[in-house]
């Protein structure tokens, strides 16, 4: 038996911190960061397809984010926090979301919106419901809608001997042929499919290149950033509606192919649908959430005012977020499902 302590020993206190005890060795900085990285490619793309444009839009939103964010922060009394680099992501996104030409001063007012409004104003990074880079989009489109939708030049192969189409996006164009009651605008073959693969196409800076996208979204995937459910579900939803309409109706619908790679769908999908935030906690709620974005797109697409449904989708199902979690949490162990 070992013998007792002094009465004038020193006493050991035990300091018990509060869960989790086992850490991943990951940070919202590190996942910041590789999504940083994951848009680069993107951004090379935007920068070799619409030059300075590009690098101008993606500056200034990334600048005003950031400054924005401390100045919300200081007037909170709280801590800067622009050094876990979400207002970087922001800012990024929401240039991607932007045509090449917009004014300089919307996309400020973009951006001030997006960091102000959608995200401190619920209390900053991990309150926010809704995407900021989305709500900031969707409130330029509804504020500046004609500096909003002025595209560049672009060339696809056309039917006809029409070697250049300006002024409009392919769903843009789309949507008014058929609006008009017009035939489809031109011809999605193999060649056209390759060029929107690789971004040779009109629309916003960053969500032109299918190929650059996909790229950035397997390397979120492999650092663990996201999971595959939401960008899966999402996009097979997309391809089997689209194919449905397509079968019926191929005079007035082009092929899954086309809404795989036209508009935002890729960006959305892998960087926006993806958010840790504002989407699902549960792998049952990620796949509910990406099938909802999946028709609520086709159906604004198809028969919306807009042309494009990627933004108002993604918006319309974070509401929707804390129900999905609801519906589709795990039963707790040791307890009975309700009858």
């Amino acid at each position: 038996m070992s013998d007792p302590k002094p009465a004038n020993a020193p006493v050991q206190l035990e300091v018990v911190s509060s869960s989790p005890h086992a850490h991943a060795g990951t940070s919202v900085r590190r996942i910041m960061l590789d999504v940083i990285i994951a848009l680069m490619p993107a951004l090379a793309v935007a920068c070799w397809q619409f030059g300075w444009q590009a690098a101008r839009l993606s500056a200034v939103c990334v600048l005003t984010c950031v400054i924005t964010e401390a100045l919300c922060r200081h007037l909170m009394g709280r801590d800067p926090g622009i050094g876990d680099l979400s207002a970087v992501v922001t800012g990024l996104l929401l240039a991607f979301n932007l045509p090449p030409e917009l004014p300089t001063g919307i996309a400020v007012v973009g951006s001030v919106f997006s960091i102000a409004i959608a995200k401190q104003v619920f209390g900053g990074l991990g309150y926010n419901p809704f995407n900021p880079a989305l709500a900031g989009r969707v409130m330029l489109l509804v504020s500046f809608p004609t500096p909003m939708t002025r595209w560049s030049d672009w060339h696809i192969p056309a039917p006809n001997g029409i070697d250049a189409l300006t002024q409009a996006t392919p769903l843009g164009m789309v949507k008014t042929s058929l609006t008009m009651g017009q035939p489809l605008p031109f011809q999605f073959d193999t060649a056209t499919a390759w060029q929107f693969f690789l971004g040779n196409l009109n629309g916003c800076i960053g969500e032109v290149s299918a190929l650059a996208l996909l790229v950035g979204g397997l390397y979120l995937l492999y650092r663990r950033c996201v999971n595959w459910q939401t960008p899966v579900f999402y996009l097979a939803t997309v391809a089997v509606f689209s194919a449905i309409l397509w079968w019926q109706d191929p005079l007035h619908n082009l092929s899954p192919v086309f809404h795989l790679l036209a508009g935002g769908l890729m960006l959305g999908a892998w960087f926006m649908a993806t958010d840790m935030v504002t989407t699902p906690v549960t792998r049952k709620g990620m796949a509910v959430f990406g099938v909802g974005c999946g028709i609520l797109t086709m159906v604004i697409r198809k028969w919306g005012a807009y042309p494009e449904g990627v933004s108002f989708a993604i918006l319309i199902m974070n509401a929707f977020t804390p129900l999905i979690n609801r519906a589709t949490r795990p039963r707790v162990f040791g307890r009975r499902r309700k009858a």
